[in-house]
């Protein structure tokens, strides 16, 4: 479980949710720590960046973090540095493979985010034998990782949970839902599932609950017509879901089942078909991550660590993490927000994630209409 600094967690907290609109902090450079860095000052530009992602089923890895991350690293290095890819299709020993390749291939520093993060370990520790950093993208991996950056996967859990509890109103104390969580190899699961039961307990019946092996919506889906059989159609009230493709699913598996209104569920990513069912109004919410300040300050760090400049890659990690294995990891935590219809041009299109054109496709131009969105 992550530690962190609890006033920070607080003031966001608020401002997430008293409007679900808050505006994304800032990665400043001002406050420094006392991170232990190896690596030498005296590398320069033309550096190897090994990045590591688990899976091709959620869009945002190949179309968002990949790119971003190239594209930063040649921008530090004026055009120097590489970045050296490769993706696990979410295959836990696939991706061991990949690390052992990029130690043997001696890139400079390791981005890794885990398909697995306990098996991960041992890659890890050979990375580090071998002089490589290895800093943790996305998801803790455990092992003596030089550093992590993710977003604040506790808040994330609690900004839904707090979103369903509202949209179920008044007499939610007496409502039903069905709680569908993530994978339960991935350790931001468990987060996500934390902060969302500290907002759920008490204040709705939890009726049943899943965790989606591998985030597969195929299994998703399996386990919602479970639900369905187990709760009755009419009972469900709404649906924690962790994510986008899982909250996909349960929405095909309530509308197959012949429900007449898609109970409110929630989401997370913001991905394209996600924000266009928030529009049509399936989906209740989901939470926008800006992948572009997570992937950005990733390659800051990455290259400040393997250039030996402490001052910047100690900026860059305010934060203290805990790992089963090791103990106040430095970090930085991104903010979050929850999306929905009030706020989808202050997030998604503000950030340039999605334009308006990719949004309102014709099945969806007369919802986009009716909010305002053209």
């Amino acid at each position: 479980m992550n530690t962190r600094n609890t006033g920070l967690r607080r003031t966001v907290i608020t401002l997430a949710s008293s409007a679900m609109a808050i505006t994304l902090a800032g990665c400043g450079v001002g406050g420094l720590g006392g991170t232990d860095t190896k690596a030498s000052p005296t590398k320069g530009d033309d550096i190897t960046v090994g990045l590591l992602l688990p899976e091709k089923e959620n869009t945002r890895y190949e179309k968002f973090d990949y790119k971003i991350i190239r594209e930063q690293v040649l921008k530090l290095t004026e055009g120097k540095g590489a970045v050296d890819y490769a993706n696990a299709e979410q295959d836990a020993a696939k991706q061991l493979r990949q690390l052992q390749q990029m130690v043997d291939d001696k890139v400079d520093v390791i981005l890794v985010d885990a398909v697995d993060s306990v098996s991960i370990a041992k890659g890890v520790r050979k990375a580090k034998d071998a002089g490589i950093p290895v800093i943790a993208y996305d998801r803790l991996a455990q092992g003596p990782i030089d550093a992590y950056i993710s977003f604040d996967n506790e808040l994330v859990g609690q900004v839904q949970g707090k979103a369903l509890v509202g949209a179920l109103g008044a007499n939610a104390a007496s409502k039903k839902i069905i709680m569908m969580n993530g994978s339960p190899t991935d350790p931001n699961a468990a987060q996500f599932k934390a902060g969302a039961q500290s907002e759920l307990k008490d204040k709705v019946i939890i009726s049943s609950t899943w965790d989606t092996k591998d985030w597969n919506p195929v299994n998703a889906k399996a386990n919602m017509e479970k639900s369905i059989q187990k709760v009755g159609l009419s009972n469900i009230a709404g649906v924690y879901a962790a994510n986008d493709g899982i909250a996909g699913a349960v929405i095909d598996t309530l509308k197959t089942a012949g429900v007449s209104k898609v109970p409110p569920v929630t989401g997370q990513d913001s991905e394209l078909i996600a924000v266009q069912r928030i529009i049509k109004g399936d989906q209740y919410m989901s939470v926008y991550k800006s992948y572009p300040q997570e992937a950005s300050a990733a390659a800051e760090m990455a290259v400040a660590k393997v250039q030996g400049r402490s001052i910047e890659f100690d900026a860059l990690t305010r934060d203290k993490v805990s790992s089963p294995t090791n103990k106040d990891i430095p970090a930085q935590l991104v903010p979050v927000v929850g999306l929905t219809t009030d706020n989808i041009e202050d997030t998604v299109i503000q950030d340039s994630i999605y334009t308006v054109k990719q949004i309102c496709t014709a099945p969806y131009k007369a919802a986009c209409a009716a909010i305002g969105l053209k």
